[in-house]
């Protein structure tokens, strides 16, 4: 396997210089791309809003300067940080297929979805300090909120324990109130008796 430097040739009076510049071969949506710190590169549309930061661990190879780290498939803690910088749609393609002395012809076209993202960073030892940071600080902002958030839920619960003390007290009492017509109807065929026993006395 024959690898290639990524260098620029520097020419002085006297001497040339080699520069050597970093690089990497990331997998992204499942296709390779040789990528370096700074440039833009177009991949098959990835979920994300313009401005947002992308990390890709699928690292195969990392050449920095004159060393080149291969990985099996992938070189461990390696990662590379772009950000997405539009959406897009390529040009259109057509499909047509034809099948002879069948009357069969058909036309279609396609037009693949793309991103534009830009290489921010390309690290070995893990990921870089600018996501890290973005990380550590919401969750320092957040524990005063979460705080104050705590003390609310509890207020609404000592509000709510009354409330539905008094709906219970108020359930008890339609409950026992259907219980007092019975007795009512009870005490009707009394007084239908009583008015029979005077009849017949006289």
């Amino acid at each position: 396997m024959q690898l290639t430097q990524s260098f620029i040739f520097l020419h002085t009076q006297n001497k040339t210089e080699i520069l050597y510049s970093m690089y990497a071969i990331v997998s992204i949506a499942g296709q390779q791309f040789k990528v370096e710190k700074g440039k833009k590169v177009f991949v098959h549309r990835l979920p994300g809003e313009i401005g947002d930061d992308v990390t890709f661990e699928k690292v195969l190879l990392i050449s920095n300067e004159e060393k080149v780290n291969v990985g099996a498939p992938y070189v461990p803690d390696a990662v590379v940080l772009a950000q997405i910088v539009s959406h897009m749609r390529g040009d259109k393609v057509l499909v047509f297929k034809k099948k002879r002395r069948k009357t069969y012809q058909k036309l279609n076209g396609h037009r693949q979805d793309f991103t534009e993202i830009l290489i921010e960073d390309i690290s070995e030892t893990g990921t870089p300090k600018k996501s890290e940071k973005k990380k550590v600080a919401p969750k320092v902002a957040a524990a005063p909120e979460e705080a104050e958030n705590v003390a609310k839920k509890e207020k609404a619960v000592t509000k709510a324990a009354p409330k539905k003390a008094a709906a219970k007290t108020a359930e008890e009492k339609t409950k026992k109130a259907p219980a007092s017509k019975p007795a009512a109807v009870a005490k009707k065929p009394a007084a239908k008796t009583a008015a029979k026993s005077k009849k017949e006395k006289k």
